[in-house]
């Protein structure tokens, strides 16, 4: 959802964009200027099976659509475009429902996926040649929420805010060393304030990176919503990361990036776009990238590609990123 943003931005200057999402991704639109209106679709919960579907293209051929973007590219959504009578139904040549749509777009090799998404729109020519970020805009609410957590935990003003994300669904992209990091993080000449960002599923990795900061570090683990989190972390100099979510977050809010890459590498289309930003990975093993998401163990035992990326060299990229007189 947060790389598909530019595609939102580049619809909406011809019109209204309306947005069909998950309810754990609907949120992540709050307030987004490009957004008129979010219709969530809980296809695993009150709208799954035939019936959900019937349902929600049943309202959106009521509101009218002329043509439909499909980013997902699943058999579900192309069906559900189709059920609706809109005309024009747009996705990727490779899409599982590619056979519902009335264009396909194919996109040229390794491009970013926030460009691959753009494509469907402006085709793969133009969305490789344009500046590409995607946006997030976390409001009053949001800034809020994220000002009260940093006061409780007992962050004062002006404190120098260093954020890690050790979390990923996918076991191998889980980058080992983040304890590490954030003993040396904390322990630094300035004092940086590690603040551990994640799901409920995170809290025991964050529990061992708040105790090697002698108790310094907080945790914010399943504490906030994605909008929320994003208004967190644009309080923080800099964010080191997993392959996952948060990165796309810094990415939209424009927070410096390291990026740890293991099984998968940048050239998949899902590497840090902040303006400052670098990534972290072991270039020199014939066996990387193994594939395309992570597997769930290494498929030759040595998991070499997230070992060997040691804490100190993840503090010399932090350290390149931050001001000098900083960290």
């Amino acid at each position: 959802m947060v790389l598909t943003t530019p595609l939102l931005q580049s619809l909406a200057a011809r019109g209204p964009v309306d947005v069909v999402a998950t309810p754990a991704s609907a949120p992540l639109l709050a307030h987004h200027p490009a957004v008129r209106d979010v219709l969530v679709y809980n296809k695993r919960g009150a709208d799954r099976g035939m019936l959900g579907m019937t349902r929600m293209a049943r309202r959106l051929r009521a509101n009218g659509y002329r043509s439909a973007y499909l980013a997902q590219g699943s058999v579900r959504s192309g069906a559900i475009t189709r059920l609706a009578g809109i005309p024009e139904r747009i996705g990727f040549t490779g899409s599982a429902g590619r056979a519902f749509y009335t264009h396909r777009v194919t996109p040229f090799e390794n491009m970013h996926h926030a460009a691959r998404l753009l494509a469907l729109d402006v085709g793969p020519e133009a969305a490789s040649a344009r500046p590409l970020r995607p946006t997030l805009h976390p409001g009053a609410k949001e800034a809020a929420a994220a000002d009260s957590f940093l006061a409780a935990a007992g962050v004062q003003p002006g404190e120098l805010l260093i954020a890690l994300a050790p979390g990923s669904v996918w076991a191998t992209k889980r980058w080992p060393h983040f304890a590490e990091l954030a003993r040396a993080l904390s322990g630094s000449h300035a004092g940086a304030r590690v603040v551990v960002l994640g799901s409920d599923a995170d809290s025991v990795l964050a529990q061992a990176i708040v105790s090697a900061t002698e108790g310094t570090g907080v945790s914010a683990t399943g504490a906030l919503s994605l909008l929320e989190s994003a208004a967190l972390l644009s309080r923080c100099a800099l964010l080191v990361t997993n392959d996952s979510l948060p990165l796309h977050l810094a990415s939209a809010l424009n927070v410096p990036t390291v990026a740890v890459f293991g099984p998968t590498v940048p050239e998949f289309g899902f590497g840090p776009l902040a303006e400052q930003s670098l990534v972290a990975g072991r270039t020199d093993l014939a066996c990387r990238p193994c594939h395309p998401h992570g597997p769930a163990r290494c498929p030759l035992g040595h998991w070499r590609c997230m070992r060997e990326i040691t804490a100190d060299y993840a503090l010399t990229l932090v350290r390149d990123l931050l001001t000098p007189d900083t960290l």
